[in-house]
């Protein structure tokens, strides 16, 4: 799995190089964070390295959103031309993001870059390695509201060969059905069964 999240954060670089400033200052898909915000995130506890890590959390309070702030505070100075090196140093996860073999800093970059994507509506097509490993992580991650998103439901992919749970029927595109489990409502329109209700209530 590092080797899947190489070539994930790979392709973020190569998105960010094509990007115009006026993209790079567009919100996000995450709350009060624009396109340049999600891209340091990504790559910002690999920064840290191990050795960061304590006292980021401490200055943060031990709080996950305010340490996330933290570490964006970090690196507000940087251009962007210097994000994008940033991320490029960091293609290889070190540090927090390359514990659980890699699949911490795929399943986050991955939700991460569609999130830039679809709000600058640059679709891609994800590899199946990458992406239905990475559904499968999320579905378990303590961090994420997927597990509890996806509860007491059947989430089946349209266009690959997945499923997970029982109980009412989500259907829709695998990174559809990533998305939503992971929080972002725009991607619910794209999901169809009788479990989308439960599902749109929690993720509203």
């Amino acid at each position: 799995m590092p080797a899947l999240a190489r070539r994930e954060r790979a392709s973020l670089v190569e998105l960010l190089e094509e990007l115009t400033d006026g993209e790079w200052a567009r919100p996000s898909l995450c709350d009060d964070w624009s396109v340049r915000e999600v891209a340091i995130h990504v790559v910002s506890y690999d920064d840290l390295g191990w050795p960061g890590l304590p006292m980021a959390f401490i200055r943060g309070g031990l709080r996950v959103d305010s340490v996330n702030a933290h570490t964006l505070a970090l690196h507000a100075d940087l251009s962007n031309e210097e994000v994008i090196e940033l991320v490029r140093r960091c293609e290889k996860p070190r540090g927090l993001t390359s514990a659980l073999n890699g699949a911490i800093a795929l399943t986050d970059g991955l939700i991460h870059q569609q999130d830039i994507r679809r709000a600058l509506d640059r679709p891609r097509e994800i590899p199946a390695e990458r992406l239905l490993p990475a559904l499968d992580f999320a579905l378990k991650a303590p961090t994420l509201p997927a597990k509890q998103n996806a509860r007491g439901l059947q989430l089946v992919a349209t266009d690959h060969d997945w499923s997970h749970g029982t109980g009412d029927e989500v259907a829709g595109p695998a990174e559809s059905l990533l998305m939503a489990v992971a929080g972002r409502p725009v991607a619910l329109e794209e999901l169809s069964g009788p479990g989308l209700a439960a599902l749109a209530d929690r993720v509203g």
